[in-house]
């Protein structure tokens, strides 16, 4: 059948729409209409090859839709269940069998290899074969073929034209906090980065019950939002040093919990400074390969602070979207604050925007179709 779809061809280049083939489903596969799609900075990465994706691609990975057929061995959906999309895994190795999918040995390339398993791809165009599936979903399409364990069940009331972030972005953010750092009640956190991953960890620092929590950034108006959330407290680093910021806000102590949702090592290097003792530091911020930081290792000995390397939240997608969702009901994780939506079309637009941080978090939307 054909779809739509938004084709990265080079690095630094825009998406070109075209009609391409999707594929038959594969045993383990399920067809989905998409009804939006989040832009995700590894999208632009991507694009731009600092993580080495083979070109022409379809990308997106924070898809939305609605299941249209399900391959021979699927069981978890069915035909007409309303689906949020997310990161694949293989679900034999010992990472995905003992609880921890996002750190799957086979990560890399089952979601940006380009490929299935079989080695076959799911989108051609006039027979020449389109780098997919992106992250088993390849969601900057009007349809997709998404592996099994990249789909997420919800119910049938979730606004889809919002949903779609929960599946990465989001659920990166939130689980950074809430699976990976879990500051206890009553501790303070600061966030490096107030785009989408960090906004999402400011609600989720509200939700674990953290009483000071500051949001770092050099937007004003990502401050602004972050003030909006929930933030206590708010520094701009490019009008001084937020190490400094941060302790005087803490009284000199320094914050029990940090988390850089930015990938740069200077970034890092700061969060990692601003913790009292025994602090803990996470990082989720996407940097090339080969990026190095550095840390003080004399004095610094003696706070025993910690690190932690976050891939995806630490999250078990069906367990963790679904707890998202409830939160989100009860009106304690409002992100439909942080999105901004743009017709497919101007996908081009949305990442410029992205770019520019005039927009958290741009969704695409698909034209409209009878659910």
């Amino acid at each position: 059948m054909k779809t739509t779809a938004a084709v990265a061809v080079g690095p630094g280049q825009p998406f070109e729409l075209r009609d391409l083939e999707l594929d038959d489903l594969a045993p383990t596969e399920v067809r989905v209409a998409l009804v939006a799609t989040g832009v995700c900075h590894t999208d632009a990465v991507v694009r731009d090859q600092v993580y080495p994706t083979p070109l022409p691609a379809v990308l997106g990975h924070e898809g939305a839709g609605v299941v249209e057929a399900v391959g021979s061995a699927v069981t978890s959906v069915r035909p007409g269940d309303h689906v949020i999309l997310t990161v694949n895994s293989c679900g034999r190795c010992t990472q995905c069998l003992t609880g921890s999918p996002m750190y799957c040995v086979n990560c890399y390339t089952l979601n940006f290899g380009g490929r299935r398993p079989d080695g076959s791809t799911t989108l051609t165009d006039g027979g020449k074969e389109i780098s997919s599936p992106f992250f088993g979903q390849s969601s900057f399409a009007t349809h997709a073929n998404v592996a099994e364990r990249a789909v997420v069940k919800v119910d049938n009331d979730i606004p889809l034209e919002l949903a779609g972030p929960l599946g990465c972005g989001l659920m990166t953010g939130a689980g950074a906090v809430l699976n990976s750092l879990r500051p206890r009640a009553g501790s303070s956190i600061a966030i490096f980065g107030a785009g989408a991953v960090g906004s999402a960890a400011i609600l989720a620092a509200l939700v674990a019950g953290c009483t000071t929590v500051v949001a770092v950034d050099i937007h004003e108006s990502r401050l602004e939002m972050a003030t909006e959330l929930g933030a206590t407290h708010v520094v701009h680093s490019s009008k001084g040093s937020p190490v400094d910021a941060v302790m005087e806000i803490t009284g000199g102590r320094g914050v029990d919990v940090a988390l850089d949702a930015t990938g740069v090592p200077s970034v890092l290097r700061q969060a990692a400074d601003s913790l009292a003792i025994r602090g803990t530091v996470g990082l989720v911020g996407a940097a090339a390969p080969g990026t190095e930081v550095s840390f003080e290792t004399g004095l610094s000995i003696t706070r025993g602070w910690s690190l932690k390397m976050i891939i995806e939240g630490d999250s078990v997608p069906q367990d963790f979207v679904p707890r998202l969702v409830q939160l989100w009901r009860q009106g304690r994780f409002p992100f439909e604050k942080l999105v901004r939506s743009y017709p497919f079309e101007q996908i081009n637009e949305a990442f410029a925007d992205s770019e520019a941080g005039t927009t958290i978090k741009p969704v695409l939307l698909f034209p409209r179709r009878s659910l």
